[in-house]
């Protein structure tokens, strides 16, 4: 079992150009100035949406695809990180671009913008955009990497940004309280542009405070739009819009669809098609591996392989609310976190619902987390520790698989690095017995 990540020329690339991925360098004043060398502007001729937040941005970006192509709009979609090959980072109606085209945009960036010290993830963008202006699609949308305010994306203005939620999660970069971390993700907020709030429950109060200082339109979930899970309903501006089940996840991908719903009538005045009712059902079901997703890839008398890149403590949160689903079936999981985590918080909500962790190492990651490490963490918190050749990857899972029936769950999470060694063959050959988690009510 291997990653593909080895034979990837374009990320092979990308690093040559910058260095390791795990260089984080927060600031715009580098991606302004090659956007200028590379004559883009920051003011696209498409409409733009950005979306940031701890968690959700994925599955937003996903049904904001997929709400957009269903109206017939060709849509690009940029995010990060990738699981098994950089291109993953960008869809265009859909589809990844070729290795080729990659290349020849880093290329473009290297000619145009090689003295400027340029991050992975700057240079990662700068191709993206490149690449976009070339597709010429009719609504681009940017996922940011990390936080919000000085992140790469972010040197592109918006037409509408959306903030999911704000928790804790990347306190070394962004800061050490919730209050600290919303304010770098309301650094997306832009004067007079509409935006979109997605923490009901609990709204970080330095996010509504930026919205109101900015001038910032603010639609905040739970109080200027509701979803219904039960009804499948959408409420805004005093209508109800009939939508369709998430295909994955709990109660947070109904908030997380409902943001995108809204954003489709908000951009309404340029892009038409989409801002009516989407219905009970997806017409172009939205795809988003390693989310909540659940596959089945030893045929029915096998267990289900259910993986998740969740690596916050809000995150596991979330997936032990879905694993409870299952109390009757027996859970091994496979994991690691890196070395910035909450290793304890993480552990702590899945705590009683997973039978056997077994702990993997990541040698090609500088920022994984040791592996003896992760085997002391499970230990001073009580938890039953399966040790497989010094936490092999391939060992571990087949070690993990091996004892598991078909009624059980075999869990791979933490981090897009733990999904990645994953082989794509895998998760494609499972894709038609895809199972959708979140049915209507």
């Amino acid at each position: 079992m291997a990653s593909a990540q080895s034979e990837d020329r374009v990320n092979a690339r990308v690093m040559a150009l910058a260095g390791a991925p795990e260089r984080i360098d927060m600031g715009l004043e580098r991606m302004r100035l090659a956007m200028a060398a590379l004559d883009l502007p920051q003011r696209q001729p498409w409409p733009v949406i950005l979306v940031a937040g701890t968690n959700g941005k994925g599955s937003t970006v996903a049904y904001l695809e997929s709400l957009y192509r269903q109206a017939g709009y060709r849509v690009a979609a940029y995010t990060s990180p990738h699981l098994w090959q950089f291109a993953e980072r960008l869809r265009v109606d859909g589809s990844l671009l070729g290795e080729e085209q990659w290349l020849e945009a880093l290329e473009q960036v290297a000619r145009a913008a090689g003295r400027i010290p340029l991050t992975y993830f700057e240079l990662a963008t700068l191709a993206a955009l490149l690449l976009v202006r070339a597709a010429a699609p009719e609504l681009l949308v940017l996922e940011v990497g990390m936080g919000g305010r000085l992140d790469a994306v972010n040197a592109v203005d918006p037409d509408l940004s959306i903030i999911t939620t704000v928790a804790m999660d990347h306190q070394q970069w962004l800061g050490d309280t919730r209050e600290a971390i919303g304010v770098e993700k309301a650094g997306i907020l832009r004067r007079g542009v509409p935006a979109l709030y997605g923490d009901a429950k609990d709204p970080c109060a330095t996010v509504l405070a930026a919205a109101e200082t900015r001038e910032a339109p603010l639609h905040w979930l739970g109080r200027d739009l509701d979803v219904d899970p039960a009804a499948q309903t959408l409420r805004m501006n005093g209508r109800l819009w009939r939508i369709p089940a998430p295909l994955w996840g709990g109660r947070e991908q109904w908030d997380n669809l409902a943001l995108a719903t809204a954003a489709t009538c908000l951009l309404r005045e340029r892009l038409p098609a989409a801002a009516v009712e989407p219905g009970a059902r997806w017409r172009c079901p939205p795809q988003l591996p390693g989310r909540c997703q659940r596959l089945r890839p030893w045929g029915s008398d096998g267990p289900t392989l259910w993986l998740d890149v969740a690596h916050n403590p809000q995150a596991t949160g979330q997936l032990a609310e879905a694993l409870r689903q299952y109390s009757g079936a027996r859970i091994h999981a496979l994991f690691n976190l890196l070395g910035d985590k909450d290793l304890a918080g993480c552990l702590e909500p899945l705590r009683g619902l997973v039978q056997q962790w077994f702990p993997v190492a990541l040698p090609g990651s500088a920022r994984a987390r040791p592996w003896r490490e992760l085997l002391a963490a499970l230990d001073a918190m009580g938890l039953p520790v399966r040790v497989v050749e010094e936490g092999d990857f391939a060992a571990s899972f087949a070690a993990a698989r091996g004892e598991l029936n078909a009624e059980d769950l075999l869990l791979c999470f933490g981090s897009f690095q733990v999904l990645g060694q994953l082989p794509m063959g895998l998760l494609s050959a499972a894709a038609s017995a895809r199972i959708p988690i979140c049915q209507a009510g």
